[in-house]
């Protein structure tokens, strides 16, 4: 398979450039990124099955990517991770609301990386984990053009504008999901923190998440099999980071995800 570091560079410069809007996974995230004209151009590195960094060694979050786990020592250390999360019945959703989670993408929820850096959480997570990043003119923060690397299911998009629901941004462990499980007894800055924690999102094509949507683990897994052992590493993160339990199912499924 060409790479698509060598594919760019037979292609005219002006296909590198892809507008992007970004979504959350709830549909009041849903929201584009206007601004006609780009910036500056930032590079990331792929490895070999997959964009950047494993789950174990990037416990913040805070490296871009979601690489495949696959040797026995690092599933082995996968399971541990999965292991230290809680169970417990799912909750109802009765009195779930997107905004006792912040408004989307606030960039004042304090306690997460890159808080208060003058740049939504949204672009942030799109600098992050894109390619080529594209910005309003002007602007070092605002992103209106990218390439990325989904890992849900293994492909690169080349993102434009007129595709306003092609990419979304995932919160692994969904907010919906969480409130089920006890973030509904949370202090909202609890909340906030969860809903813009990097740890907790990855931009994925917007078809996929949209076929998440709340779903856990044992509703709801990537498409692309490589992946699966890594999402449920990341899911178990964000549920230990936040003393969050999952279902006895969801952890079951984990688990059968880092089998060697």
């Amino acid at each position: 398979m060409i790479s698509p570091r060598t594919h760019r560079a037979a292609l005219p410069a002006v296909a590198a450039l892809v507008v992007l809007a970004l979504a959350g996974c709830d549909p009041d995230d849903l929201a584009t990124e206007g601004g006609a004209t780009s910036g500056g151009t930032n590079g990331g590195a792929r490895s070999a099955e997959g964009f950047g960094a494993s789950p174990p060694d990037n416990p913040d979050g805070t490296k871009p990517g979601l690489a495949p786990l696959t040797s026995d020592a690092d599933r082995a250390a996968a399971r541990k991770i999965i292991e230290k999360v809680a169970t417990k019945g799912r909750g109802p959703k009765t009195g779930y609301e997107r905004k006792k989670f912040g408004y989307a993408w606030m960039d004042t929820a304090d306690g997460v990386p890159l808080a208060r850096n003058g740049c939504d959480t949204r672009n942030d997570v799109l600098k992050l984990h894109g390619r080529h990043v594209q910005f309003r003119s002007g602007s070092d923060c605002v992103v209106v053009a990218m390439d990325l690397y989904d890992p849900y299911t293994g492909k690169d998009i080349a993102w434009k504008k007129a595709k306003a629901t092609e990419v979304q941004i995932d919160h692994v462990v969904p907010l919906s999901y969480s409130w089920q499980m006890g973030a509904a007894r949370w202090p909202e800055s609890k909340r906030r923190q969860l809903a813009n924690d990097v740890l907790n999102l990855l931009p994925v094509e917007g078809r996929a998440n949209s076929a998440k949507r709340d779903s856990g683990p044992a509703s709801w897994l990537p498409p692309n099999k490589k992946i699966r052992c890594s999402y449920a590493v990341r899911f178990a993160q964000v549920a230990d980071k936040y003393a969050l339990p999952v279902t006895t199912a969801d952890k079951g499924m984990m688990l059968e995800q880092c089998q060697g």
